[in-house]
């Protein structure tokens, strides 16, 4: 790796969205999670919610970027997480992370997207490697 990593060390903060119906019907058509949940406001409504949320893979795929952005010296080889609360339509997305374990051969790191709530709505993990730039592609 060219420049050590450290427990605790803090990826730069990223804001993606907000995402209007439209991007979200985008998404929903390319992704086949069509759920009405996602697009209608009514049925957001009906179980309380102020507005349609975001697909949650949609939150979750931000991250592969965010990830690449921060090294480019390390790929991405699992990624999971739980989704905590809706993430609503029209809502700024901070994305976010932590380094809890790091060694030679692997980083995990774990990641937050947060909506308007204060309790995140996404908490994922990472797992990163060292990229191997001396095998042909």
């Amino acid at each position: 790796m060219s420049q050590a990593v450290n427990v605790g060390d803090k990826l730069p903060e990223v804001v993606i969205g907000p995402f209007d119906a439209e991007a979200l019907s985008r998404y929903a058509q390319i992704s086949g999670d069509d759920n009405p949940l996602h697009l209608d406001d009514a049925i957001a409504a009906k179980i309380g919610l102020a507005a349609p949320p975001v697909h949650g893979m949609k939150l979750l795929a931000a991250f592969e970027p965010m990830l690449a952005n921060w090294r480019d010296d390390l790929m991405l080889v699992g990624l999971s997480a739980k989704f905590i609360q809706p993430v609503l339509r029209g809502e700024v997305v901070k994305l976010s992370g932590r380094v809890l374990r790091a060694s030679e051969s692997e980083i995990f790191v774990r990641l937050f997207a947060h909506g308007a709530a204060r309790a995140p709505g996404i908490i994922g993990e990472a797992t990163l490697r060292p990229v191997d730039r001396t095998s042909p592609r």
